[in-house]
């Protein structure tokens, strides 16, 4: 009993020794967590989600006042439901939950901070309950009317993601949306920032929505319409930036949007122009992303951009599939292409003759940077064959073009940069096509195809990449091209 005791005994030691240690430990990380300077805390704190960053705070007696002397926010509910995060899927309770949670700490946190600390920049994104979002609404007009508010910005979800959604449910989401808006027109009216999804308004809701929110800089309408085929007429004092993703609009009307500078918009469905142009002259970056089909409407850039020749930055995703823009002669390109710097063409199809993407170089005599992305990306490609003829996809084809002069010479482009460039004729013929009318080329810049975390391995297994990894392949490929002395090539993988 004796030796059982002392056996006991010693173990017991161990076991409080351990412990003390592992308390003294905690204790210590506490403290040196909570001894740094409150500028330092707050400015770790403001780069994570604020409900993170009230957690991390409760942890210590010190820092349970900083969450008050916060000057950036970010209020977030859960993912949407059925999304898959590490553990499960996310269920529409666990969302709800979570959003009231963001409606109580908002109301909180901005009801009991200092009003003498700038709120510099306040994200809300939230689930559109109407008791919720109300409850939202009013806090944030509060803050508004007694402190000094920046940014402020609202990213409305609906309780179902799209792929859920009726037709129904579309228009009580956007009425929904729309009595929330009269409940709390005092918050609109200060927003910058708004990012709404799945909502079918009726003609003028839009209209009347852009109308309260009168310092509005930022909209983007994801899965939003007033109807199929319906027309977005855009008046605007203050927006600047404006994107529209999927949505049955026919087309997007920039009426009048004096201070608007970009914009993006993803995968119309009409069979005109997606964007008219009206009175934008600050307007300097269009970025336009498509599947194409075979019925679809080829683009002319000479008349999309007709009323824009101020747009220095152009981005054109086809998503792997047909080429929706059609090379134009340069006597109707140049005057307005005149003054495009950066030209960006993702997702050509692999295998297609690169040499119609020349007529851009053509008609931009200022252009500085060319970007260019060949990637059959298999995430977003249909390959089912019988869908494919059913729904009128094409088959690969080059897009033809022949210059307007030959021996043109380009004294401005000085970067090319090739993603999924491949050791064959048609990358190497492509590049000195370049480099003999780019007489300034200095940089071109060569990387293995775009790696993508769910079809990665398909890719590769489809078509085996042939990226030259060896300094021998590198050296054959220079040789190839025949470059110039004040030329460099830069292999990127």
């Amino acid at each position: 009993m004796t030796k059982k005791r002392s056996h006991r005994r010693r173990n017991l030691n161990a076991m409080q020794k351990t412990t003390r240690t592992e308390d003294a430990a905690v204790s210590a990380n506490e403290d040196r967590l909570s001894k740094l300077p409150h500028d330092l805390l707050l400015n770790i704190l403001e780069r994570v989600d604020t409900l993170d960053a009230i957690r991390t705070c409760i942890l210590s007696k010190q820092m349970l006042k900083l969450p008050t002397m916060l000057s950036q926010f970010f209020l977030s509910c859960s993912s949407i439901p059925g999304f898959q995060d590490k553990t499960r899927v996310i269920t529409p309770s666990d969302v709800l939950r979570t959003n009231s949670v963001v409606a109580h700490v908002t109301d909180n946190i901005l009801s009991t901070r200092s009003q003498e600390i700038t709120i510099r920049k306040l994200k809300i994104r939230f689930v559109l309950r109407l008791h919720d979002s109300v409850s939202i609404g009013k806090s944030v007009a509060r803050a508004m009317a007694t402190q000094k508010v920046g940014a402020a910005e609202f990213e409305v979800l609906t309780e179902k993601p799209y792929e859920w959604c009726s037709p129904a449910d579309l228009l009580h989401c956007a009425h929904q949306f729309n009595d929330f808006v009269g409940a709390c027109q005092d918050a609109f009216a200060g927003l910058r920032r708004l990012w709404l999804r799945n909502m079918r308004f009726s003609e003028l809701d839009i209209h009347n929505i852009l109308s309260t929110c009168k310092l509005l800089e930022s909209l983007r309408l994801t899965d939003c319409d007033s109807g199929i085929h319906s027309v977005l007429q855009v008046e605007h004092g203050e927006l600047v930036e404006l994107e529209v993703e999927y949505g049955k609009f026919e087309s997007v009307e920039l009426i009048y949007v004096p201070k608007l500078q970009r914009v993006r918009y993803k995968s119309w469905s009409s069979y005109k122009n997606p964007v008219y142009f009206g009175f934008v002259p600050q307007f300097t970056k269009l970025s336009l992303s498509k599947t194409g089909v075979c019925l679809d409407k080829t683009l002319q850039l000479s008349q999309l951009l007709a009323n824009v020749p101020s747009i220095s930055d152009l981005h054109l995703n086809f998503e792997s599939e047909k080429t929706w823009v059609l090379p134009e002669c340069l006597k109707l390109l140049k005057p307005v292409l005149s003054k495009l710097q950066h030209v960006s063409l993702d997702h050509l199809p692999e295998g297609c003759d690169l040499a119609w993407t020349m007529f851009i170089l053509e008609a931009a005599p200022f252009l500085r940077e060319l970007c260019i992305t060949v990637w059959d990306h298999w995430c977003i490609m249909m390959t089912d064959k019988d869908f494919r003829k059913e729904n009128g996809y094409c088959e690969k084809a080059d897009v033809k073009w022949k210059p307007y002069d030959p021996d043109f010479k380009h004294k401005n482009l000085v970067k090319l940069t090739i993603y999924g460039f491949q050791a064959d004729n048609n990358f190497v013929r492509y590049i000195r096509s370049v480099m003999v009318h780019a007489v300034n080329m200095t940089e071109i810049s060569l990387h293995d195809r775009k790696v993508c975390g769910r079809c990665g391995t398909l890719g590769l297994k489809v078509c085996p990449s042939n990226y030259p990894r060896t300094a021998k392949k590198r050296g054959q490929i220079i040789e190839m091209v025949g470059l110039a002395s004040q030329q460099q090539i830069y292999f990127q993988p």
